[in-house]
């Protein structure tokens, strides 16, 4: 392996170039014509064009990325996270074509990517499921047959994709059909598989996901847990690891760590992927499914383990032996991940795509910024509006939380809006900090939120930070001390 071609776009786009500069391999950029100018296609070895901006006509073309790896001599993919990083065909179209596909066999990925099937297969690995069908749902009919022996409420969810797409909570016969057939016109438009299945709502759960790493010898082991109950619309938007509820059961890692490696096997499964439980109030823990792909969340474990996923993966799809043991992995510290969008909290998540007028990133001891982006640079709105990945690792929690709000205090991103104020709110509230949350949290945290009030002072202080040279101190503004909202909240006041 010489050459890899990037399959992607964004923050990951550029975690991939550096970490196959510091393996010594090339790297090709792909872009359409919305990332001409991205911080990827600047830092890359080569850059490929690939299309126009929709990434149906372009990072989701299979014969276009394949194209593009023939025209740059590359001889591997990385086909990153999201687009096409989860499609059995690209994988085997890469196998095919003679390209190392730096990720799972193509066989795995189609037989996890249905949840049906992984349930089944985790079932077959003796792996605690969330009770349900193993089967898509054929009508009506037997929804509510099935619904009925479950009890609600109920989940419907679609077979394929994820996301949150295709996924209805029922809580009454009557509202079943309205929402099976609202469930699998999603999952059609959105997978283009109209199939559902129906499973039992397990009621305040935390979403908890296991790290796994194998190689194509047969050495499979689990680098612990992430906790990613922080969610809106099932999407992760904080994450940490260790999860807070490895405290109130020492043994869970352990067993939903031995759990996911049966999973993982039982699946014929290699390189970095991830197995997501559910885990409920009495600590009793469900598969839930895998993600059969590098997790946007993996510098937590990073962070804490000390490993270097990106490292593997390129070392294991080079067909190299993973040498480290189970008993060698060892968790250190604590570190928690905040999503950094271009949207607005405030006006339910809308995207806000424009240009980024003035940045200036954090940095410090325990920080880690995993950004695709620069002043001056325009948020497509083509794509999800993910920017960065902010992350702090301290030796306690409570020290890695207080070092991501003092992180997000310096972040300065003007000219589009962003949730970094939301997440200084969620980070200085008694619930999120006592560890006790579930994937209701977010819904929870709004009900209760006392919607922020303007500040001008605030504003002011903020207004004069910008016009200081960038090498100005940022603590105060003319004998004004820059408040909380002066930093995280920029985004919102400078506009």
């Amino acid at each position: 392996m010489r050459k890899v071609l990037i399959a992607n776009r964004g923050e990951i786009a550029v975690r991939l170039v550096r970490g196959l500069r510091e393996r010594g391999l090339q790297s090709v950029a792909v872009y359409s014509d919305a990332d001409r100018a991205s911080l990827a296609v600047q830092l890359a070895d080569e850059a490929a064009y690939i299309g126009p901006s929709p990434s149906s006509e372009s990072y989701l073309k299979v014969e276009t990325i394949l194209d593009a790896a023939k025209r740059h001599g590359a001889d591997a993919i990385h086909p990153g996270y999201g687009f096409l990083s989860e499609n059995a065909e690209f994988a085997a179209a890469c196998r095919d074509a003679g390209l190392v596909f730096i990720g799972p066999p193509a066989e795995a990925i189609r037989d996890m990517g249905s949840k049906t099937g992984a349930r089944r297969i985790a079932i077959a690995a003796g792996a605690p499921v969330v009770p349900g069908t193993t089967a898509a749902l054929e009508n009506i009919t037997e929804a509510k047959a099935a619904a009925k022996q479950l009890g609600y409420p109920v989940l419907l969810k679609a077979s394929a994709g994820g996301g949150g797409k295709g996924m209805r909570r029922v809580d009454r016969e009557e509202d079943l059909e309205s929402a099976l057939r609202d469930a699998s016109s999603e999952a059609l438009r959105a997978f283009k598989d109209g199939s559902v299945y129906v499973e039992k709502l397990v009621v305040e759960p935390r979403h908890v996901e296991i790290q796994v790493l194998g190689d194509q010898h047969g050495h499979m082991i689990h680098l612990g847990e992430r906790e990613c109950s922080v969610q809106r619309r099932h999407q992760k938007v904080i994450e940490e690891c260790p999860a807070p509820v490895m405290s109130q059961w020492p043994q869970l890692r352990a067993k939903m760590g031995a759990a996911a490696v049966k999973v993982a096997k039982a699946a014929g499964y290699y390189n970095a992927g991830t197995i997501e439980f559910l885990v409920d109030r009495d600590g009793n823990f469900y598969f839930l499914e895998m993600n059969t792909r590098l997790q946007v969340e993996h510098p937590v474990t990073e962070l804490v383990t000390g490993i270097d996923l990106v490292e593997w993966q390129l070392r294991i799809a080079q067909g190299e032996h993973l040498t480290i043991q189970q008993e060698d992995v060892t968790w250190t510290g604590s570190a928690v991940e905040c999503r950094v969008y271009a949207e607005d909290p405030e006006q339910n998540y809308m995207p806000s795509p424009g240009k980024i007028e003035h940045l200036r990133e954090p940095s410090g001891p325990g920080i880690r910024l995993d950004s695709g982006i620069y002043a001056g640079w325009t948020v497509p709105m083509e794509y999800d509006p993910l920017l960065a990945k902010l992350c702090a690792w301290a030796s306690t929690r409570e020290g890695a939380i207080q070092r991501l709000d003092r992180a997000i205090s310096e972040y300065v991103l003007t000219g589009v809006r962003t949730n970094l104020g939301l997440f200084r709110e969620i980070l200085a509230d008694p619930i999120f900090c006592s560890g006790h949350i579930s994937t209701a949290y977010l819904d929870e945290f709004f009900a209760r939120r006392t919607p922020r009030a303007a500040c001008p002072e605030a504003e002011l202080a903020a207004a004069l930070v910008l016009a200081l040279p960038s090498n100005e101190p940022r603590a105060t503004a003319n004998g004004v001390r820059t408040s909380k909202w002066a930093t995280a909240g920029r985004t919102e006041m400078m506009r």
